[in-house]
């Protein structure tokens, strides 16, 4: 076939996608049409540059001092005749081309103000329509109206293989994007062909590599922001953070407060108590009211720490097909973060050390402790709930506690459970009521107390509602609590290399709106 062959096959092809979408009721055109139109348009733009070559080649070569070689029918006498070119087949060439034109400038154009351009194509609007629709769209609402802006193919395939390999290695995607179960069974490998044909790559060269040339090749691809598979692996990974970080059982998060820096600077944290603005002072007639300026309390200084780790898909991860990489160790590693703040928030609640008044963090001065250890019971109970409101601000003024959260280690929550949802005092013979029946408390159980205290006595605590009496805070950089994941290269790692990393921050706000009782060992059952 010739190129002008050619070019005339792809401008048929581009019209009859066109003349398709309108006789199926002027719809716009999918993203696999707008694709494949697109492809002829390179079709013809390379048919055009080849034409121009060969007029160029001819018009050299037909100076009057070239002489033709022997044996060819002009150098024999032989006359060649070309065959006379019709009106209709001139006109019909001269409107295809018109067309391609129509379409190219359109596409040019809409590509500028990141508009669809199909609908415009479709509905034959000239270039000026198009540009005038533009603009006057612009004028109205500060962007064009009257087009459709589409995903870009190239976005939409990398969330479908991104989807398909979740599903793959088993992981619940709650809206799997469309098609992303028609590429679930894709190795590696196949994904990694289909990503480097859809950016121009041959695709028989491909097939013929080694699993090992492959991934040579993927390695330089590796920091271009246009290639599609680093950024397959990077939507994948981030999806499987969200979801096993999600899925950790700690429990920290549900009684202590969640708070935002926004730089790693220490951040003194000044803290208006109620106490501190007075008492409302009556009026007299006609009297004067009169001003009151806020007294502050100087609390904890706050302040944010990064952690992180790295992790890698190796060359034999590749050539031996293992997504784990992808689903498993990177949601692991985020899964580790969330557990490395559980435990440095008990930590800092069994270690006791000293707060922001350099005394204990528990302590008789601060009236959070009591006196001798025991498990949970009734008695012991009501004695924290009254010795927490029993409590006073900095000012001399009662502290509205309301203890909502009792924070225990593994090992009572039966009894607890007995204590909080009977009617009738445990034990007694006298058919007591339970004050305690339905009390409003939170049972937050943890293995990491146990853990800490080893064959020691375990403490348990009371926590207050954080509307009334602050206690415990993490605080995260801009709010953000999931981990962050980058791309980065280590010389000597043969692989591809991602950092795992969170900012956070831990500190204690207030003595007064947590209680402590140190407890008794828990014999193992």
């Amino acid at each position: 076939m010739t190129p002008k062959e050619g070019r005339e096959a792809a401008m048929r092809k581009q019209q009859a996608i066109v003349n398709a979408a309108k006789a199926d009721g002027n719809r716009s055109l999918t993203a696999e049409e707008q694709a494949e139109f697109n492809r002829y348009q390179c079709e013809i733009e390379q048919a055009d540059a080849e034409i121009a070559e060969q007029e160029r080649g001819m018009a050299g070569g037909t100076g009057a001092s070239q002489s033709l070689p022997e044996g060819t029918p002009q150098a024999a006498g032989f006359r060649t005749v070309i065959p006379p070119v019709t009106e209709a087949a001139e006109g019909q060439k001269s409107e295809m081309e018109a067309e391609r034109a129509r379409v190219t400038e359109i596409m040019a154009l809409c590509r500028d103000f990141d508009t669809d351009p199909s609908e415009y194509i479709r509905n034959g609007f000239s270039l000026e329509q198009v540009r005038g629709a533009i603009l006057e769209g612009m004028r109205r609402t500060g962007s064009p109206v009257g087009v459709r802006v589409t995903r870009d193919e190239g976005d939409t395939f990398r969330q479908r293989a991104s989807d398909a390999l979740m599903l793959r290695a088993g992981v619940q995607v709650e809206t799997p994007a469309e098609g992303a179960n028609e590429l679930r069974a894709m190795s590696l490998r196949d994904l990694a062909i289909e990503c480097l044909s859809r950016e121009g790559h041959d695709v028989m060269p491909l097939l013929r590599m080694q699993p090992d040339e492959m991934y040579g090749e993927l390695c330089r691809q590796f920091y271009n922001p246009t290639a599609a598979f680093p950024a397959i692996l990077d939507s994948t990974i981030r999806k499987s953070i969200v979801y096993l970080y999600n899925e950790v059982p700690t429990t920290f998060q549900a009684w202590t407060t969640k708070g935002s820096l926004k730089d790693f600077k220490t951040t003194a944290d000044h803290e208006y108590v109620i106490g501190g603005m007075g008492d409302f002072l009556l009026v007299p007639k006609n009297g004067e009211l009169k001003p009151m300026i806020p007294k502050t309390e100087l609390m904890p200084n706050r302040k944010l720490d990064t952690y992180g780790r790295s992790f890698s898909m190796t060359r034999k991860a590749f050539i031996n097909d293992d997504i784990g990489f992808l689903t498993e160790v990177p949601g692991l590693y985020a899964q580790a973060a969330k557990k490395t703040i559980d435990k440095q928030v008990y930590r800092l609640l069994y270690n006791n050390e000293k707060i922001f008044d350099k005394e204990d963090l528990f302590n008789a001065k601060h009236g959070n402790l009591c006196k001798s250890g025991s498990k949970p019971s009734q008695a012991s109970i009501q004695s924290m709930i009254m010795q927490m409101q029993h409590q006073k601000d900095p000012f001399g003024d009662a502290v509205y506690i309301t203890p909502q959260h009792i924070i225990v280690p593994v090992g009572y929550e039966f009894e607890l459970a007995v204590i909080l949802h009977s009617t009738q005092v445990v034990g007694s013979n006298n058919n007591d009521i339970n004050p305690l029946y339905n009390y409003p408390l939170n049972i937050v159980q943890t293995p990491v107390l146990n853990a800490l205290a080893g064959e020691n006595p375990v403490p348990w605590f009371m926590a207050a509602n954080t509307a009334s009496a602050k206690h415990i805070q993490v605080d995260y950089l801009n709010g953000q609590e999931m981990p962050t994941i980058r791309r980065m290269e280590t010389p000597g790692v043969l692989g591809f290399q991602w950092d795992i990393y969170l900012d956070w921050g831990i500190a204690v706000r207030d003595f007064r709106g947590i209680a402590k009782n140190p407890g008794v060992k828990i014999a193992a059952s």
